[in-house]
Formats: structure tokens, sequence, C-alpha cells
């Protein structure tokens, strides 16, 4: 293969302080796209259907699990119960984020999906507030560790002139598990081939089957050359990226090589220093971003279908009906918007989607507080606010997984996520549970307002802080902590 230094393709140049020489980065970023990438995009990507199916099945199930012949739970009691889903999202992606820097991507994202199986299959077989919380705190868990691995394996694997356009559309099949929980809600609430008290419990059984079916679809997926070559694991990085070409079309040209102390893994203590001087301003703009979309996404999303039934009367099991058009807006928002994201750029997208985001919530509270839109006008609005709030939230993870070294990458993400998440995602449902309780349309358009207010200043961080990472290698964006010269 064409060089452009005097060295093979991965030769280690200093065995003892552990520096080499790669042309992996390069070799990756400049593939074609091919049958090696729709692999990994959706082995990897079932993630997101099964967040998606969750938080919407939830959502839709939330006045169901209030009757009798169900769970019996208070408006307050289903908050919690997303509160505990989003606890264990947080504390899942913390442990397994350190985990996947020291283990590698594949190996966890096999536990993580695993774990995620179990706690779903115990959703379906709760008794009481106590075992669905637990059930929902283990799920939650499994899902928060699949974010770290898998948005750091798909950006790793992926060509840089395609990353964002791809990691917009995978983070976009969240979308297409919330359509396939809204269709499943309906299908299976209105058959009446079930009874109430059993269809609930399988819609939570769709989530467990639709785990395993992906778990052999996942050994196609191999580690990251990346993460590979940092932990001078050379000969193996170099035979996968050997076995990955073979599969693509031939692409001629001299390669670039980049120089790396491969230093291995970051502890907590030292990644957070590093985050905390060389890469202050970068958390600020991401932490921005996490927070105000998970603030968004989960107050609406864990609390919908209560506001459709509180303000509008609709049946319980008719809330899934509402829910497929929101869904549709999201999923279609990345997938059209993505490839601007890798065209116009990342700092214009990104604050455009985030204030167009915040503009038109600000016109849909008002029409709610004024009594001037029902269930069906109510859910057209939010479809459209989704559409871009939806290519806003995607790229909020695609900034995480992209802007900071590779050494400490999916810790980074999962730091992100956490921060976000516990202020967004379990102080949101909660607090908005509690809005919808008191009655008033005025209090929860406050809420809505609050909602709005983070995007829109989200939207001004990206102007000022954003980083023009379109067309970039992942080592040009953040260069490895223990190198990263080209030559």
């Amino acid at each position: 293969m064409d060089q452009t230094v005097p060295l093979t393709a991965e030769q280690i140049s200093d065995e003892e302080r552990g520096i080499i020489w790669t042309t992996i980065p390069a070799r990756l970023d400049r593939l074609p796209w091919s049958r090696f990438h729709m692999v990994v995009v959706i082995a990897l990507g079932i993630t997101w259907i099964l967040d998606g199916l969750e938080v919407t099945i939830v959502g839709a199930l939330g006045p169901i699990l209030q009757r009798s012949d169900t769970l019996g739970l208070s408006a307050s009691e289903i908050g919690a119960a997303a509160s505990f889903y989003v606890a264990g999202a947080v504390f899942g992606a913390l442990l397994f984020g350190w985990m996947t820097d020291r283990m590698g991507r594949k190996q966890i994202f096999f536990l993580t999906l695993g774990i995620y199986i179990l706690g779903v299959a115990g959703s379906a077989v709760s008794f009481d507030m106590a075992s669905f919380a637990v059930a929902r705190f283990l799920t939650g868990i499994g899902i928060g560790g699949e974010y770290a691995a898998i948005n750091s394996a798909i950006d790793e694997l992926v060509p840089a002139r395609l990353r964002g356009r791809v990691d917009l559309i995978v983070n976009a099949t969240f979308w297409a598990g919330a359509a396939l929980g809204s269709a499943g809600t309906m299908l299976l609430l209105h058959s009446h081939v079930l009874s109430m008290a059993v269809a609930w419990r399988a819609l939570f059984g769709i989530g467990a089957f639709l785990g395993l079916c992906v778990i052999g679809m996942r050994a196609w997926v191999p580690e990251s050359p990346r993460w590979l070559m940092t932990h001078r694991r050379v000969e193996e990085a170099t035979a996968i990226i050997n076995r990955i070409e073979a599969q693509c079309a031939h692409v001629p040209g001299a390669v670039p090589a980049i120089r790396i102390y491969a230093q291995g893994s970051f502890g907590l203590r030292r990644a957070l220093l590093i985050m905390a001087t060389q890469y202050r301003a970068r958390v600020f703009y991401v932490m921005v971003l996490m927070v105000s979309q998970a603030f968004l996404y989960n107050a609406v999303f864990f609390t919908y279908g209560m506001v459709l039934t509180h303000y509008d009367a609709v049946a319980p099991d008719s809330v899934g009906l509402y829910l497929l058009p929101l869904a549709i807006g999201n999923l279609l928002g990345p997938i059209l918007l993505g490839p601007f994201f890798d065209t116009i750029g990342r700092r214009r997208m990104i604050g455009a989607t985030y204030g167009l985001s915040a503009l038109l919530m600000i016109g849909m509270t008002i029409a709610f507080v004024q009594g001037e839109v029902g269930a069906l006008g109510q859910t057209l609005l939010w479809a459209a606010i989704f559409f871009f709030a939806s290519a806003a939230a995607s790229s909020a993870y695609l900034t995480a997984s992209e802007i900071f070294p590779l050494e400490m990458r999916a810790l980074a993400i999962a730091l992100f996520y956490a921060g976000g998440t516990l202020f967004g995602g379990v102080f949101a449902p909660f607090a908005f549970s509690l809005l919808i309780g008191h009655g008033a349309r005025g209090e929860l358009g406050l809420g809505y307002v609050v909602a709005a207010a983070l995007m829109a200043f989200a939207a001004l961080v990206a102007l000022v802080w954003g980083v023009d990472a379109e067309g970039r290698s992942l080592e040009d964006v953040a260069p490895p902590l223990g190198g990263g010269d080209m030559v």
C-alpha cells in the first residue's frame, strides 16, 4: 500500500516508548461506503430503536398503568418510574463508559445489550411499583451503557466525510423504535385479542424479543482499530483494517501516517483534569447541548400520554395513535437534514436546528395555553418542532463523540450523557408530571417555555463555541493525547 513515510503500514518505531506510526485513521476515513458500514449501522443502531421503543411504550402506557387491573400506579409514580429508567441510564453510561475505554468497544456493547434484555423482560413481569422501578432501572443501565460504546464504535469506523449524516441517521433510529412502540400499543390495546392486564406486558416483551434477535448481528462488528492501536495491539488492528478494505472497492493513492504514543486508557481523575483545562470550552459547549435536548425530550415524551388524557380527554388506549406522528417527525428530521451537517457544517446546522426548535415551541406553547389547539393540532405542532429538535438532539451526541481524544472518547460521552440526563432526564419527567397533576394549562406552559429557553441558549452557544468538525479526521478534530503528528 502506498504511504508518505518510509515505514511499513503499522510499524512500531520505538517499542519501549510505545510510539507507533499508523495509517489506520487515514485508511478508515478514505473507505467508500460498503456493505461493511451498513452492517455496522444496523447492528449497532438497534440500540436507539430499543431506547425509542422503551420511551414510547412507557409514555403510551402511562394512563394504562394507573388502572387497577394493571399496576395501579399514580401519576407521580409514573413520573418516578421514568426517572428510575433515566437514573439507571446515567449509572450505566458512567460505569460502562469507563469500561469501554479500558476493555474495548465490542465487549461492552455485547454486555450492555444483555443487561437491557434482562431489564425489559423484568418490566414485563412486574407486579407492583417497587418491582417495576427496579426493572426500569436495570433497563436504563443497559441502554445508558450502550450509548458510550456504540457512539464510540460508529464514529471510529465511519469515514470522516460521512460521519455527520451517518451519526444523525443512526441516532434517528430511536424514532423508528418510537414508531414501532406506537404501532404496537395501538395494535395490542385495540385488538381485544389480549386483555389490558396482559397487553401491557406483551408490549414490554417486544423489546426483549428484538434484543435477542440482534445479539447475533453484533458478532459481525469488529473491535475499533483506532482503539486497538492506542492499546499497542497493532497486529490486531492491522488485520481488522485489512479485512474491512477487502470488502470495499480499492481506493488508490498515498495514505498519510500518524504518530501516536500508545498510552492505553486514562483514569477518571486524569480525564476530568484534561477536560477541565485543555478542553474546558468544549466541555461547556457539549454540556449545554446535552442538557437542553435531554430536558425537552424527557419532559415531553415521558408525560405526553398524560397531557393528552388530562387536557384533551383522549382515551388511554388511543394515546399511541398521537405518538406516531411525533415519532415520524423525529425520524424524518435527521434523515433529511443530516447531509447538511457534512456540507453546510456542524456549527451552522446545530445552531439553526436548536434555534428553530425554540421558536416553534414558543408558538406551540402560546396556542396550548390559550386552548386554541386540541389533541390533533397539538400533536401536529409537536411533530413540526421535533423535525428540527431531533436533528439537534442527534447532533449533541455526534458532537460529544467526535471532539474529544480517542483515549477518553467513551468516558467523555458517558460524562456528558450523565450530566445532561441527570438534569434534563431525571428532573424533567417528575417535574412535568407534577405540573400536569396541578391541572392548569398555564403551569405546564411555563415548563414548555423553560425548555424552549434552554434550546435557544444552546443555539447561541453553538454559534460561538461550535467546532467545525465536518469532513475532518477524528485525530485532526481532537489529537490523541499521546501524539497525533501527521506525516
